[in-house]
């Protein structure tokens, strides 16, 4: 997809989880409709990266820019519309449990700014009928599979058209099967324009649905 500038772009950056480096001297950068694993052993740092993208790890040193945005220089007040530009898609769901698969995406629309009833419904609508869910729209969580809800959360992080997801292990509460309907999916969103960063130990994905794998080891990102 052309573009001027990656949607990423991290130069030489270090991260530190309190007194203690996460990452350093990491250097990546993501194109629009890219799709990009990250793999590394569990403490490698894989989610101390994804959590810097939407900012809730500061940048220590390095360059680092998500969109627009600088993250050496972001405000606290110009998070929330970075966040408004990443679909971030969790392996633990946190979906609000007391309100239906529909409720819970209006309920992200309402927040972030949409006011008119007509455009939330249709965009809902929009959304699960594009992960399959639209006859799921009256259920709670609870009623939904592992799966279900999966597809419920990644309708959730293309509620706002990000330019990008971040998926963190999205696969990694589910079955062999749905995870590779879920990998399937994440691919096809990138071959539409988004681009996806995707944090996974499982290589078999990996194999299947073949993209650009940078791995985290030795406290760095290198490329596979």
């Amino acid at each position: 997809m052309p573009s001027s500038s990656p949607v990423i772009d991290y130069q030489d950056v270090q991260l530190c989880r309190g007194t203690l480096i996460a990452l350093k001297h990491a250097t990546l950068k993501v194109e629009p409709g890219e799709f990009v694993y990250l793999i590394g052993r569990v403490g490698s740092g894989k989610s101390s990266l994804l959590k810097s993208i939407y900012a809730e790890i500061p940048i220590a040193s390095g360059s680092a820019r998500v969109l627009d945005y600088d993250l050496n220089t972001i405000k606290k007040s110009q998070v929330p519309y970075l966040r408004r530009n990443l679909g971030i898609v969790f392996q633990d769901f946190r979906l609000l449990s007391d309100r239906t698969a529909e409720e819970n995406l209006r309920f992200v629309l309402c927040a972030t700014g949409w006011k008119d009833e007509a455009a939330i419904k249709e965009r809902v609508e929009e959304v699960l009928r594009g992960v399959g869910m639209l006859n799921k729209n009256y259920k709670m969580p609870h009623e939904l599979s592992g799966g279900e809800q999966q597809r419920l959360v990644i309708a959730r992080a293309l509620l706002n058209r990000p330019p990008v997801i971040l998926a963190d292990e999205p696969t990694g509460n589910l079955d062999p099967a749905t995870g590779e309907s879920i990998a399937e999916y994440l691919h096809a969103i990138a071959s539409a324009g988004t681009a996806v960063v995707m944090a996974t130990h499982n290589m078999s994905l990996v194999e299947q649905f073949p993209a650009r794998v940078l791995k985290c080891e030795h406290r760095t990102v290198v490329s596979e």
